[in-house]
């Protein structure tokens, strides 16, 4: 486990965040991989309820204004409210346009990472997904597209619309497994060159912090849970100053 998953996961706790919350925080961590399917999956379910709506696109704004070393938070944030805007709720689409500006500014993006402009992955997706919203014929089209590939999927996985696990053949598993891999193809050489970027980056980091973080895991658990309960006590601390305070007008009398 990283050191960063670990201030994750007591960052979760101390913060008292929702299910859904914790679920985008995982999707559009700092770590050097991308979020899993099955769970943006999950979150597009979620954005069916009203109330995990709203924490989700709360917390994917909040994600979208990081900048310097956490643009991974706002390249991934950018992937998963494109899947969210083709899978997810219809009003996923619907507050992204009304917000449409904050997803624009990020066509300007820079970041300047050992020399690699990381900054270049966040202007593409976001001039893809710009160029999505305005045009409500072709996202109509990427929804059914995508929900169809999705629910084929599912019956290919062994998955039945109860969501019961069926028996699968092995040809079951081998069209699910070609399907999933169509849709991971790039759909273009500019995508196919920054996807090929994005793995180099992210293998180089992986490579160079695997023997370190393996080191440090115990010494990562003891800064977190340090850092943890100064917040909690930084919080505590306020919360009886903000008792303890007498108002004037009690003085007075």
């Amino acid at each position: 486990m990283s050191i960063s998953t670990i201030r994750r996961q007591v960052k979760n706790v101390a913060y008292n965040f929702s299910d859904a919350q914790v679920k985008v925080r995982e999707a559009t961590s700092n770590d050097p991989w991308g979020p899993s399917t099955a769970l943006m999956s999950e979150i597009a379910d979620l954005t069916h309820n009203p109330m995990s709506f709203t924490e989700i696109m709360s917390m994917l704004w909040k994600r979208l204004n990081d900048h310097g070393k956490n643009w991974r938070h706002v390249y991934k944030s950018l992937v998963l409210l494109d899947y969210l805007i083709k899978c997810g709720s219809e009003k996923v689409a619907q507050q992204c346009r009304e917000n449409i500006y904050s997803i624009e500014t990020l066509k300007d993006f820079q970041y300047i990472e050992d020399n690699r402009d990381q900054g270049m992955n966040v202007r593409e997706k976001a001039k893809q997904m710009v160029s999505l919203l305005y045009d409500e014929e072709r996202l109509k089209n990427e929804r059914t597209k995508f929900m169809m590939t999705r629910k084929k999927f599912m019956c290919g996985s062994g998955i039945s619309s109860d969501g019961s696990i069926r028996h699968m053949r092995k040809s079951d598993i081998g069209a699910a497994f070609e399907s999933e891999l169509e849709d991971a193809r790039p759909a273009s050489a500019g995508e196919e060159e920054m996807q090929l970027q994005i793995a180099l980056v992210l293998s180089r980091e992986e490579n160079e912090k695997e023997e370190e973080l393996r080191k440090k895991d115990d010494i990562g658990l003891q800064m977190a849970l340090n850092e943890s309960r100064r917040e909690i006590e930084r919080m505590n601390s306020m919360d009886a100053a903000g008792q303890n305070t007498v108002p004037s007008s009690t003085l007075s009398q």
